[in-house]
């Protein structure tokens, strides 16, 4: 029997058990930036010593950071770069981003690019508002589909079995007095998202926010991102609606294209031929 076996007393290899407590680190600095080793030997019931053993070890390696002059940890761009590198389309983020920016810099709001992952989305990419008043998210955050931009624009543009399949995993969760939390209501509400081409959250998700997001397609013209602007409802001008959403569908034409998709799902049909 070798060393990684199990014991008689159905203990855990200690190679296996090493590795559990490697990713419970990981975990625990993703959750929350910043963070102490007396704090974290308290939330993942670990010696002090062990904690510090590990963390130690993945700083050599380039996963950890140590906060200067200071005893606090958190993850560093390496781990986010092995993170990125999970991404079903890796170049999604770096055609993406340039067009963000430039909605960031001509609308002065925030920009988010997400996935979907589970029945949640994921935020993969983020251009913060000049403002100091706007939306609170970061990379990595989740949120729910039923009630935000880009959500809606993933799921409106689904094939309808696998959003099906999708929605039996989803939460439909009241986040605020705006939220729509049946799944009949929300599907209704898909097929007014794809009629305009466009999703919206309405103070559904956060007080006070509003967000138009438009969704991005693949080679197989199947959509497998959404971006989105958000505003703080007191700076959103609703007659300036149709320009924003022109640059967002524009920006995402620009994207599916260099992806491979062939015929942009957003775009009027073509006109039939004479005949």
């Amino acid at each position: 029997m070798d060393d990684d076996s199990v014991d008689s007393g159905g203990k855990q290899p200690e190679s296996v058990a090493a590795v559990l407590k490697v990713f419970a680190i990981l975990q625990a600095l993703s959750e929350r930036s910043e963070t102490g080793i007396s704090e974290l030997s308290v939330r993942l019931a670990m010696p002090k010593a062990t904690v510090y053993r590990f963390l130690q070890t993945m700083m050599t390696l380039g996963y950890v950071r140590q906060q200067a002059d200071s005893e606090r940890y958190g993850l560093s761009m390496k781990a986010f770069e092995l993170g990125a590198k999970a991404l079903q389309y890796p170049d999604l983020v770096d055609l993406a981003k340039h067009h963000m920016q430039m909605l960031a810099d001509k609308t002065g709001e925030t920009v988010h690019l997400g996935t979907l992952i589970d029945s949640e989305i994921i935020y993969v990419h983020k251009i913060d508002s000049r403002h100091t008043l706007g939306m609170y998210s970061k990379v990595g955050r989740r949120a729910p589909l039923h009630c935000t931009a880009i959500g809606k624009v993933l799921m409106a543009w689904e094939h309808p079995e696998r959003r099906d399949r999708i929605l039996d995993g989803a939460e439909f969760k009241r986040f605020r007095d705006k939220t729509i939390v049946e799944r009949g209501p929300y599907l209704a509400e898909l097929e007014r998202v794809r009629a305009q081409g466009y999703g919206e959250d309405r103070e559904e998700f956060d007080d006070h926010i509003r967000c138009l997001g438009i969704p991005i397609f693949d080679r197989l013209n199947q959509p497998i991102a959404g971006m989105s602007i958000s505003f703080p409802t007191f700076r959103y001008d609703e007659e300036k609606a149709p320009e924003i959403i022109a640059m967002l569908t524009a920006a995402s034409r620009d994207i599916s294209t260099r992806l491979g998709c062939t015929k942009f799902p957003l775009d009027p049909p073509a006109p039939a031929g004479r005949g």
